[in-house]
């Protein structure tokens, strides 16, 4: 049972054709219009926004006669975005994702099932398995005698972090009515869905960059359920923002906005408000090579480039720097002696820094380049020194 999705605009008509396409999901009770509109408005002038709506929920009054899974959900939204795509002589084209609670949940399984359509993913306040079957089945026995507005008050304690509702009465307002007004059976046949769904052990085989997102005040996904998806996946950075609960786009539109431009784009922000973390390679390759080197090659990356980049940072920085059997200085040295010895002097200034970052002092790189001229070569050697003499000068060492 395949169910109909509604999509909302929230890119104007003009131009929007040359926009690369970004789809936003929503979060269980709410609308794609009262989740996401704020943080879009930072969105639309690089990207094509269109906003889907569960069953049931916001615009889309349609309820299946069946329960669906979350495989049959994400073929839902797959289906109308395809639909988008083709409207834009794109058909089956890629496009970048990103969701909360379960429009996240529905973004990791479109990753599973079509890795070659999602080029890279934002998920915030979700995880590979979202509370517990127990917990669904009491949900959907309340919300079947009581209906949705039953789930209200639970909601507003459980979807603001602390001062919001105080600061943005208009914007909790409206998500909350979003939760009143949605179709009792909707809301349960979401909620049964996501009662079976559980994709942790298939973590490992995403591979699109990944940025999960948590709120340090979520208690419905907390932020552990984020590091799980970022340390799962093949490249994955988590980052925490201070104050937030369950529904991000909506508690922190601009913080939201600029941390996904930042992911797609390689624009770079301030990060205030929140707090980073990336995966185990990326996090060794930052501290081997410098933020400046990694943000340029980050910020340098192309479709053609992206799988080697990932590659890299996954097993160069991620499985071999990481071993505990050699301390960094060792694995620099290592390093330099087979960069001079195969040749390879567009690497070997990148990798003097990386060696004096990790410690080697002065003294002992000489003495790693008069080693290397009497097993690599002299003329090799005579080459190394030139490039290191080069990168000290730059780094005013003498």
């Amino acid at each position: 049972m395949i169910p109909a999705i509604t999509i909302v605009r929230m890119t104007g008509a003009r131009d929007r054709a040359e926009l690369p396409l970004l789809v936003l999901g929503p979060s269980l009770g709410t609308s794609a219009s009262t989740l996401w509109t704020a943080c879009a408005a930072g969105l639309t002038d690089a990207f094509d926004v269109v906003a889907w709506d569960l069953p049931g929920h916001g615009h889309n009054r349609s309820v299946p006669d069946e329960p669906f899974t979350m495989t049959e959900l994400a073929a839902g939204v797959l289906r109308v975005v395809d639909d988008v795509l083709t409207q834009r002589d794109q058909p089956r084209g890629p496009f970048f994702y990103a969701g909360d609670s379960v429009g996240g949940a529905v973004g990791l399984q479109l990753m599973l099932d079509v890795p070659d359509r999602v080029v890279a993913a934002g998920l915030l306040c979700t995880g590979a398995q979202i509370a517990t079957p127990d917990s669904w089945t009491e949900r959907i026995g309340k919300v079947s005698q009581s209906g949705t507005p039953v789930m209200v008050s639970a909601s507003a304690e459980r979807w603001f972090g602390p001062g919001f509702a105080e600061r943005e009465p208009e914007r909790a307002s409206a998500l909350l009515h979003a939760l009143s007004d949605a179709v009792d059976e909707g809301y349960i046949q979401v909620c049964g869905a996501l009662a079976s769904y559980d994709v942790r052990d298939q973590l490992s085989r995403v591979a699109a960059p990944v940025l999960a997102v948590a709120g340090s005040a979520d208690v419905a996904t907390p932020p552990d359920k984020l590091r799980e998806i970022a340390h799962g996946v093949q490249d994955g950075t988590y980052v925490e923002l201070d104050g937030v609960a369950h529904l991000a786009p909506a508690e922190a539109p601009d913080a939201v906005a600029r941390l996904l431009r930042e992911h797609f784009l390689g624009e770079q922000s301030s990060g205030e408000g929140a707090r980073r973390e990336e995966s185990p390679g990326m996090t060794v390759r930052r501290e081997v090579l410098g933020d400046a080197h990694v943000d340029r090659a980050v910020a340098g990356t192309t479709d053609f480039t992206r799988d080697f980049q990932e590659l890299i940072t996954a097993y160069a920085w991620g499985e071999i720097w990481t071993r505990p059997g050699l301390d960094r200085r060792s694995r620099s040295m290592i390093t330099l002696t087979a960069l001079i010895a195969r040749g390879h002097h567009e690497e070997l200034a990148m990798h003097v820094r990386a060696a004096l970052r990790n410690g080697l002092t002065v003294d002992e790189l000489k003495e790693v380049l008069l080693q290397s001229a009497i097993y690599c070569g002299v003329p090799d050697a005579n080459t190394a020194f030139r490039i290191a003499q080069r990168v000290l000068d730059e780094e005013g060492i003498s």
